[in-house]
C-alpha cells in the first residue's frame, strides 16, 4: 500500500539573529551622536565661541540628515538595506579619520567638516536600520521592535558622555594651550574609526535576510499609481516628520548645553556635569526598556502624549528653579524622551505600505531639527540666559504631546 507523502510545514523565519545584529548597529550611532554632543563645551572651550556658534558642531550633525536621508532612500531601493549599512560604517571611518587633521590645525571649519561626514554615516545608517526593524516581523508589533533597538541606542548614549568626561572634556585649568585641548579627541576618535572599520567587514559577511523593503505590507506591482502617489498626502506622516524634527531638535539640544547648564547651577568640574548628562541618556535606556513591555499594554499614541506632557511640565519646573531641583528635573527628561523617537517614526510610516520607503526618508530628513533646534536654543541661551530658553524645548515637547494624542491617527491608506 502506498503512503501519502504530506509537504513540508511552512515555518515563519526567524528574525532574532538579524534583529541583534541591526540593533547593534543602534548601539553604535547613539554612541557616536551623542560623543558628538560633547563637542559642543569642547569647541566653546578651544575658541572662546558663544552657545550659539558652539551648537554649530550640532547643526553640521545634523544637517547631514537634511542632505543624505532621500537619497539614502534611494540608494537602499538600488542596493539594499544591508549594503547601505556597510556603506554607512565606512563613511563614518572617513569622518572619524577627519578629527586627527582637525584637532592638529585647530581648525573649527576642519571639526565641522568631520562632523558633517560622520553625520553623514550615521543618516544612512539610521535611514536603512529604523525601517529594516520596523518591518522585520508583524506591523504591529513595530513599536516595540524599534522601542526595543532604541534602548541600544540609549545604552551607546550613556556611555558616550563617560567617555568624553574621561579622554575629550577638560578644565581650564588642567590644559595649557588650546592646541593640547583640541588634541584631546584623537585618540577616541581614531579608536572609534578602528571599531568602526572592524564592524562593517563584520556586517558585511554576515546573513542578514533580504526583505523587498515595502512588498511584506502590500504587494504592488510597477505601474501601480499608489507608487507614484506624494508622500505629502498622507498628514500623519507629514506630521510626524515635524514631531521628529522637533524631537530630536529638543533631544539634542538640551544634552548639548546641558554640561554649561549644570555649570550655572552649582556642578563644580566637567567631568561631574558630564556624569550627570550620562545619566541624562541612562534615564532613555531605562524608559525605553520599559517601554518596550508597556507597549504591549498601552497604544502608543496616549504614552507619547502623556510623556510629552510630563517632559514639558519638568522643564517648567526647571525653569522655575535652582540647584538640585533645577537639575535633576531636567536630568529626568531623559526618561520621557525614552520612547519618542521610535512611536512617532512608527506612527508616522504606519499603513503607508508600498509607500513606506517615501515615508522613512521624509522623516528621516525631519532629523535635520537636530540642526536648527539647539541653534536657537542655543541663540535664545545667549540673549536670556539658559534656563529661559527652556521655553523652546517645552513648546517642542507640546507638540509631541499633540501629535500622540491626536495628530497620528491617520486619515487615509494605500487604498484610498
Amino acid at each position: 500500500m502506498a503512503t501519502r507523502s504530506t509537504p513540508p510545514a511552512q515555518t515563519t523565519p526567524s528574525y532574532t539573529g538579524p534583529f541583534i545584529t541591526v540593533a547593534v548597529l543602534f548601539f553604535i550611532f547613539g554612541f557616536i551622536t551623542n560623543l558628538n554632543m560633547a563637542l559642543v563645551p569642547h569647541l566653546r572651550s578651544i575658541f572662546d565661541l558663544p552657545y550659539a556658534w558652539a551648537m554649530l558642531a550640532e547643526s553640521a550633525f545634523f544637517l547631514a540628515y537634511f542632505v543624505f536621508s532621500s537619497p539614502t532612500s534611494k540608494l537602499i531601493e538600488s542596493i539594499g538595506y544591508k549594503k547601505t549599512m556597510v556603506v554607512s560604517l565606512f563613511i563614518q571611518v572617513v569622518g572619524c579619520l577627519l578629527f586627527v587633521p582637525a584637532a592638529k590645525l585647530v581648525s573649527f571649519p576642519m571639526f565641522l567638516t568631520a562632523v558633517f561626514i560622520v553625520g553623514a554615516g550615521v543618516t544612512a545608517l539610521q535611514t536603512a536600520a529604523n525601517p529594516y526593524v520596523a518591518i522585520l516581523g508583524p506591523e504591529h508589533s513595530a513599536p516595540v521592535r524599534l522601542t526595543l533597538a532604541q534602548a541600544l541606542n540609549s545604552l551607546g548614549g550613556t556611555i558616550a558622555p563617560l567617555v568624553a568626561g574621561a579622554y575629550i572634556l577638560t578644565d581650564p585649568a588642567s590644559t595649557a594651550t588650546k592646541a593640547a585641548v583640541a588634541d584631546t579627541v584623537r585618540g577616541p576618535y581614531i579608536a572609534i574609526a578602528g571599531g568602526l572599520l572592524i564592524l562593517g567587514f563584520a556586517v558585511m559577511f554576515m546573513h542578514l535576510p533580504h526583505i523587498a523593503q515595502t512588498q511584506a505590507f502590500r504587494p504592488a506591482k510597477e505601474g501601480d499609481p499608489i507608487l507614484s502617489r506624494s508622500i505629502w498626502a498622507y498628514k500623519h506622516t507629514v506630521l510626524g516628520a515635524v514631531g521628529i524634527f522637533l524631537y530630536v531638535g529638543v533631544e539634542v539640544g538640551l544634552a548639548s548645553i546641558a554640561v554649561n547648564y549644570f555649570k550655572t547651577q552649582g556642578v563644580d568640574s566637567a567631568k561631574t556635569a558630564s556624569f550627570l548628562v550620562s545619566l541624562y541618556w541612562f534615564g532613555a535606556l531605562v524608559g525605553r526598556l520599559l517601554g518596550s513591555w508597556v507597549l504591549t499594554k498601552i497604544n502608543s499614541g496616549k504614552l507619547l502624549g502623556a510623556f510629552g506632557f510630563v517632559a514639558a511640565a519638568l522643564l517648567a519646573v526647571s525653569m522655575g528653579s535652582t540647584g538640585q531641583l533645577a537639575i535633576w528635573t531636567m536630568v529626568l527628561c531623559g526618561f520621557f524622551n525614552s520612547i519618542m523617537f521610535p512611536n512617532i517614526f512608527a506612527l508616522g510610516i504606519k499603513g503607508l505600505g508600498p509607500m513606506t520607503s517615501k515615508g522613512s526618508g521624509l522623516i528621516m530628513t525631519a532629523v535635520v531639527g537636530g540642526a536648527i533646534v539647539p541653534f536657537l536654543i542655543g541663540a535664545a541661551a545667549d540673549k536670556f540666559g539658559i534656563q529661559h530658553a527652556f521655553v523652546i524645548p517645552m513648546l517642542c515637547y507640546l507638540f509631541i504631546a499633540y501629535y500622540g494624542l491626536w495628530g497620528s491617527k491617520p486619515t487615509r491608506t494605500v487604498t484610498a
